[in-house]
């Protein structure tokens, strides 16, 4: 080959390269003017998605991610406006549907209160005392009419934590977490020095003489009374923890309904249907005649739960040192 056409061949060489890198130059300049952005898209439930997105319009974000905005949701920006600076899609409720849902906290809240009212609860640690048991001893074959103190009783104390519930600061319910026995109580035994009567004597002098009184008297007809005294309160349907609409509102554990002057809740020492002549009540229209018809979560076999009508009549009563006459069956 002549000299004059190997230098026109390695001319077209070099022009046919320079053409692909320039070609090549342009290729790689318009990829890197490609903008690839990290995109925030926030839910209206708080939850967060980050996209990797070359577009820069909200509604084709949207699309290329599959999102669709429910009737009730709206976006900000608008699907047709540009991404922010702040690089953040917010899909929000409408206001419309916000409006509704703050009335409806609003209404219900109201709702609450005013049938419920405020509801507070407290915890507390308080020290209590065991109130002792009166044993009484006959001495056969005595019949002088007198008692002699054999061992006097001394209360115990214990330690008691418990959940208070107020409704607008009122006291509605208290539940017994723990209990720390201090001090054990010594148990008081009186020797009694008179004839033994029977019982429908003692149901014939005792007071009371209402229909509910004779009943529960004929029950214990030949049942010797244990006496003793107990730490009593009060309680009503109200501070059981349920409203009247809930099943089984004011329904005993015997399965009857509690009734005042009537019904009380005891320890398991003392079984369902179990007689209680508390002297304390005699004035009553029950004339002091009970029976255990209930069991209570803070009710030990020390002490006793009296059945009222209503919540002022329990805070009235307190809690009292009583003696009760036990007729076990």
């Amino acid at each position: 080959m002549k000299k004059d056409e190997k230098a026109s061949v390695s001319a077209i060489k070099i022009i046919a390269i320079s053409i692909i890198f320039l070609l090549c130059s342009g290729i790689v300049v318009g990829a890197t003017n490609i903008d690839i952005t990290n995109v925030k898209i926030q839910f209206s439930n708080n939850y967060e998605l980050n996209v990797l997105t070359t577009k820069t319009k909200v509604k084709e974000i949207l699309e290329d991610n599959h999102i669709i905005l429910a009737d009730y949701e709206t976006v900000k920006p608008g699907l047709n406006e540009e991404v922010g600076t702040d690089k953040i899609i917010k899909i929000i409720k409408s206001s419309e549907v916000q409006g509704i849902e703050e009335a409806q906290a609003v209404t219900n809240l109201e709702d609450i209160i005013t049938t419920y009212g405020v509801i507070t609860e407290e915890i507390i640690t308080i020290e209590e005392e065991i109130p002792f048991e009166t044993i009484t001893k006959d001495a056969a074959g005595s019949e002088d009419g007198t008692t002699r103190v054999i061992k006097e009783g001394q209360n115990g104390l214990r330690e008691v934590t418990y959940k208070i519930t107020y409704r607008d600061a009122e006291e509605i319910a208290r539940e017994e977490l723990s209990t720390n026995i201090i001090k054990e109580p010594v148990d008081k035994i009186v020797q009694v020095n008179t004839k033994q009567t029977s019982r429908s004597e003692v149901a014939r002098t005792s007071p009371g003489n209402s229909a509910t009184a004779s009943m529960l008297q004929a029950k214990i007809s030949g049942i010797e009374p244990k006496v003793v005294t107990l730490n009593t309160s009060a309680y009503t349907a109200s501070t059981c923890g349920k409203k009247p609409t809930d099943p089984g509102y004011g329904v005993t554990a015997s399965g009857a309904y509690a009734k005042a002057w009537y019904t009380v809740a005891a320890g398991k020492g003392y079984p369902i249907g179990t007689v209680i002549y508390i002297p304390y009540f005699a004035n009553k229209p029950n004339g002091g005649w009970f029976i255990v018809q209930d069991r209570g979560g803070a009710i030990s076999n020390n002490k006793l739960d009296v059945y009222m009508d209503t919540y002022n009549e329990c805070i009235q009563f307190g809690r009292r040192n009583l003696e009760c006459h036990i007729y076990v069956p």
